[in-house]
């Protein structure tokens, strides 16, 4: 009897040993959560500037995505790979994402990294979770500034760059963008606050923080313009109605007495050669853009460039994108392009130069004959017969409202004309 109890005794023993064993080893390797909800973000500058943008987790088809909020933009984000308590989130066009930690209290910690082709950028980074306010709203604002604005951006040297505000204000809730000759700085959101003015903007590229004064409601001062690791502006602005912007620093213009345009380059996906002499583009209207899977604006005219060939490729209609990367080598480049393209749907061609983007500036050593490129995108239209009909330069994308419904009618234009050409 003794010895069943002493038996026994080691069974209940040995049961409660394994009972702790198993919750403590449940306990250890149980991953801490990534929660779904509402988050803000923030890549904290070494000038102590907060970069301030949100995003949405949610479940997907039995994976995690993140939707990155700015303004009417939901950005998805589906590359999204778990590690003990690592994650590790790669945004889908630029060449950038986040290596971060999810911490005790189930918020996250870590870095922002840019890869630059010969470098990587990095910023701290952190994400509070179900923060929905992107900025903190003091006091009711002293005007609504809805409407456009000439604004003045003094950068180095004292260089003084003509935009164009365009500003959208509910109560407190703001939202816009600033137009350039050449594109504009995509989707911004932030408030007023009393009599100040907050907008930020992130989308992989852009990292976007702007301050300011709000005078009145016709006047901006003090304006500060902060945008990814360094860069920073003054800025200003007055309301006008009629703001339009200059025209760009320069243009991109074609040899004189050569408007016949020939080029042969890597096709992205297989990397054969690709001409424009080749048969299935003879007596075909061309649209030649050029562009980077580094820039935000031609990431917004891709999507346009998709629908209308689409749309327009069976009246005879092609069109090439001519990429131009952070790198000359093939192998980087048709990798940082392959996200760009599978997002996009991008159905037309799309091939490597093997030229970087510093070295585009004069066209005539790497495109002739065009003489200089100024702006990213930039896009040549191109005649039945082979010749160059007209160049323009940038892309009012779809956060510049009315002006973008303007640039589509306008290259609709461009384009019947020439495809009703005999």
């Amino acid at each position: 009897m003794k010895k069943q109890k002493v038996f026994r005794s080691k069974r209940f023993t040995i049961a409660i040993l394994l009972l702790i064993t198993f919750t403590t080893i449940y306990f250890i390797a149980k991953p801490l959560q990534f929660k779904n909800g509402i988050w803000k973000g923030v890549i904290q500058r070494a000038d102590g500037q907060k970069i301030v943008f949100n995003f949405e987790t949610k479940d997907s088809v039995g994976k995690k995505v993140i939707y990155v909020i700015n303004g009417k933009e939901r950005l998805l984000v589906d590359s999204i790979i778990f590690r003990n308590d690592s994650v590790f989130i790669q945004m889908p066009f630029f060449a950038s994402g986040f290596e971060a930690k999810i911490n005790e209290d189930g918020n996250l910690q870590g870095v922002w990294i840019r890869d630059l082709g010969t470098y990587k950028q990095s910023l701290p980074f952190y994400a509070t979770y179900n923060q929905k306010k992107r900025f903190e709203i003091k006091a009711p604002p002293i005007a609504n500034i809805s409407g456009r604005w000439s604004a003045n951006f003094t950068g180095a040297n004292n260089t003084v760059a003509e935009l164009v505000g365009e500003f959208s204000q509910v109560g407190s809730y703001l939202t816009g963008t600033f137009r350039e000759p050449t594109g504009d700085y995509r989707f911004l959101e932030g408030v007023v606050s009393g009599d100040s003015l907050k907008l930020s903007s992130f989308d992989g590229s852009h990292s976007f923080l702007f301050t300011a004064k709000i005078d009145n409601k016709n006047k901006i001062s003090g304006g500060k313009f902060y945008a990814g690791i360094l860069a920073e502006q003054n800025w200003s602005a007055e309301r006008n109605d009629n703001a339009e912007l200059p025209e760009a620093s320069g243009e991109t213009k074609i040899t004189t007495g050569s408007d016949k345009l020939n080029f042969s380059f890597q096709d992205m996906v297989d990397g054969h050669m690709v001409s424009l002499s080749d048969k299935q583009f003879k007596n075909k209207v061309m649209v030649i853009t050029i562009m980077g899977s580094w820039c935000p604006n031609c990431m917004d005219e891709a999507k346009f460039l998709t629908d209308y060939y689409e749309k327009n490729q069976d009246k005879g209609l092609e069109i090439i994108g001519l990429s131009f990367e952070r790198t000359s080598d093939f192998a980087k480049s048709q990798k940082s392009l392959q996200p760009f393209k599978k997002r996009l749907g991008v159905t037309y061609p799309v091939l490597i130069t093997g030229i970087t983007v510093g070295e585009i500036v004069d066209g005539s050593k790497t495109l002739p004959p065009i003489e200089r490129i100024v702006a990213f995108p930039s896009t040549i239209f191109v005649d039945k017969k082979g010749n160059i009909r007209k160049i323009t330069n940038g892309f009012d994308g779809p956060a510049t409202g009315v002006h973008h419904v303007i640039f589509k009618k306008d290259f609709d234009k461009i384009v019947t004309d020439l495809l009703n050409e005999k």
